[in-house]
């Protein structure tokens, strides 16, 4: 009942096995939100993640799925699309169907929320671990581990009784254990093959310094930028020295509208205890050779810069004085 979203994902996600080199684990899930607000209200939200890259979503609207990036749709045809379409479109009906129908045994009330996450993470070498975690009202409420559905200690006995009712279904559940474990790598792969032009994609980032708000009296906060990388992954850490500033501070790393990211990484000290402090930049598009920005060299160009525009500033009014004069 609470999973008829999983056959979904052997049409959708077909394919065999091919090579391809991946340094770190990579991930693909299926992510679904519903919300039933009465009888006859439910809202449901599904999307689709290669990690972190949201790559499709559903518009419940048209009944069709949106793929977000080129690459999307891998080497799928139309017509397989179609059948994936028509599928979806039955189980999300069937889906809160069958939750009114069992909302009195499970001892739920209106309104809830069901989330479910599933998928997989294929590591280099080839190893997958694959994962399905569902959620009522944003609790654990039960998962599927080693071929079988396990209740959560949160979902009490609602939770004992779908685990219970899903495990006398051998072969539904094998046919899980076969999506999660065989299918979903393989779909990895060749995802990776497709948009490996974006996700191999390199880009330098761009950093620089700036002080922050004042923190109070004889305080000072040291900001560091680092903007315009890809992928997103990125160490960014002030320093003494070679020591590691344990109080730094890092932002949300934040996207920008070229599809590349932003991040800040702050750092509190007193005005009298800034020297020797950098901050330092590790990416992978720089090929081990790291940002190092000198806080000290930041203040002399801060003086220089203050310096020029006084100069500026005095020669405009010493021009003006010999305009009026003349």
């Amino acid at each position: 009942m609470l999973f008829l979203l999983l056959p979904l994902l052997a049409v959708l996600l077909p394919g065999s096995h091919n090579e391809y080199g991946f340094e770190e684990p990579v991930s693909f899930h299926v992510t679904q939100i519903s919300s039933f607000h009465n009888r006859s209200w439910t809202q449901t939200l599904l999307s689709g993640w290669l990690d972190e890259f949201h790559i499709h979503t559903w518009d419940s609207n048209s009944g069709t799925i949106i793929f977000l990036q080129p690459w999307s749709r891998g080497n799928f045809s139309n017509e397989e699309f179609m059948k994936i379409e028509n599928f979806l479109h039955l189980y999300l009906v069937r889906f809160a169907q069958a939750f009114h129908d069992y909302i009195h045994r499970l001892r739920f009330e209106y309104p809830f929320e069901i989330q479910m996450t599933a998928g997989c993470e294929l590591h280099p070498g080839g190893v997958s671990v694959d994962f399905l975690w569902t959620a009522y009202q944003g609790s654990d409420f039960l998962s599927f581990q080693n071929n079988s559905w396990l209740p959560s200690p949160k979902g009490g006995s609602s939770a004992q009784l779908v685990c219970k009712v899903l495990n006398q279904d051998k072969v539904y559940t094998e046919m899980v254990q076969t999506l999660l474990s065989d299918t979903c790598p393989r779909f990895i792969l060749g995802i990776l093959d497709s948009g490996k032009a974006d996700l191999q994609r390199q880009v330098k980032p761009e950093a620089w310094l700036s002080s922050g708000p004042s923190p109070g009296p004889g305080r000072l906060l040291l900001v560091c930028h680092v903007s315009g990388f890809y992928p997103k992954p990125i160490w960014v850490m002030w320093m003494r020295n070679e020591q590691e500033q344990l109080d730094t501070r890092q932002g949300d790393v934040l996207p920008n509208a070229d599809g590349t990211w932003y991040l800040q990484a702050t750092l509190e000290v007193n005005t009298g205890e800034v020297a020797d402090l950098t901050c330092r930049v590790k990416h992978s598009s720089l090929g081990g050779q790291d940002i190092i920005l000198y806080w000290e060299h930041h203040s002399s160009m801060g003086l220089i810069f203050l310096a020029v525009i006084l100069l500026l500033a005095l020669l405009a009014g010493l021009a003006f004085w010999f305009w009026k004069c003349w």
